[in-house]
């Protein structure tokens, strides 16, 4: 009798277990910044600009 009360519990607790099945892992998507660009490229050669202008100037 106690290995039937066993064996009863044990496929209880086996059954609530698995009760919702496996599912599928969901992957979220990565995140993926996009580079923004700054105005030190741009800064440069109009500070160059600036200089040669001032070179013409003054001559």
């Amino acid at each position: 009798m106690k290995k039937i009360a066993l064996a009863a519990a044990l496929s209880v607790a086996a059954t609530t277990a698995f009760a919702g099945g496996m599912a599928e892992p969901v992957m979220e998507p990565a995140v993926v910044e996009a580079g923004t660009s700054s105005s030190g490229g741009m800064l440069v050669p109009l500070l160059l600009l600036v200089v040669v202008a001032a070179a013409v100037a003054s001559n």
